[in-house]
């Protein structure tokens, strides 16, 4: 009885809370799940507390000794993923009956976007309104972590981001791809310096590095270069600007640097050691099946990027 009256009142905070312990279940822990979920462990440690208290149930196991699923836990995360994947199906179903498409996509993108040329969103969402003009679009710029966490939670449809890391619950298809260098500024003492022959980690040692306060792509570099931050920033716009000063050496996009004074005013440096692309790709949530305006933003997408 007490599980009727559970299933009777279910509602839009039950399955916020049940979304946060799939993704906890998948990080396997609330610490771990701090970069999917974009939140601190504090909150996500309360919502999985209520979700406990709402359910009458101990879901999991987290202390001292670690992470784990209790036998209930496992059985509601089974029914759980269920349930989910049916409101899924639900509303594309229920999408794929009405001839005309309508209502919202909700987008989420990575800063500085617009600026890169090889980037054809534009074009794509010029498509998307030919395709269907009943539709609005919610447009929003975050970091990162942010667009998964949000693509995770249901409150984006699709996103477009660079690859720095993947998650099993999100599906990848990548569309264009940003080059990157380590750039100074004028006023810093390696501007206009040939780097070529020198050695990178001993010439860089003396000098301010400013970077992302996240995992990124750029990781990988930063780490093999040997610098540790001494700014941190969270975003590109940001982080150009610390450049900018003359004081600090960062990680930019070609296309970031063109658009606020190109070689007159940024020095890209061990270019041979340095430089690389990332890719960016369009993300969405894994469901049997897919939202049906998700779907033809995300071929307007592709369509766009085509070679």
């Amino acid at each position: 009885m007490a599980k009727q009256a559970i299933l009777k009142s279910l509602g839009d905070v039950d399955i916020r809370l049940l979304r946060v312990f799939v993704v906890v279940s998948a990080c396997n822990g609330i610490a771990a799940s701090e970069l999917e979920l974009n939140i601190g462990k504090s909150t996500i440690s309360r919502h999985i507390s209520d979700l406990e208290a709402r359910l009458g149930l101990r879901l999991c196991n987290r202390g001292p000794s670690g992470f784990s699923l209790t036998p209930e836990g496992e059985q509601v995360l089974k029914l759980t993923t269920h349930l989910l994947t049916q409101i899924d199906e639900f509303r594309s179903g229920v999408d794929a009956i009405q001839s005309t498409l309508s209502g919202t996509i909700r987008f989420g993108l990575y800063d500085q976007s617009s600026a890169n040329p090889n980037a054809q969103i534009d074009k794509a969402i010029e498509k998307f309104d030919e395709l269907a003009p009943n539709v609005s679009l919610e447009i929003s710029l975050d970091t990162l972590t942010a667009l998964e966490a949000n693509i995770l939670n249901g409150s984006l449809d699709l996103a477009v981001m660079p690859i720095y890391q993947t998650s099993s619950m999100l599906t990848y298809t990548e569309i264009y791809s940003a080059k990157m260098n380590l750039y100074c500024a004028k006023g810093h003492p390696l501007f206009g310096r040939d780097t070529r022959g020198l050695d990178p980690k001993t010439t860089l040692a003396a000098h301010k590095y400013a970077g992302y306060s996240f995992n990124s792509p750029n990781m990988r570099v930063t780490n093999m270069l040997g610098l540790e931050r001494a700014a941190s920033v969270r975003d590109e716009e940001a982080l150009a600007l610390l450049v900018q000063s003359g004081r600090y050496l960062g990680i930019l996009g070609d296309h970031v640097i063109h658009g606020i004074g190109g070689r007159s005013k940024f020095w890209p440096l061990f270019t041979e050691d340095v430089s690389y692309a990332v890719p960016f790709a369009a993300i969405t949530r894994k469901r049997h099946r897919a939202d049906r305006k998700a779907e033809t933003f995300l071929d307007c997408l592709i369509d766009a990027h085509a070679p």
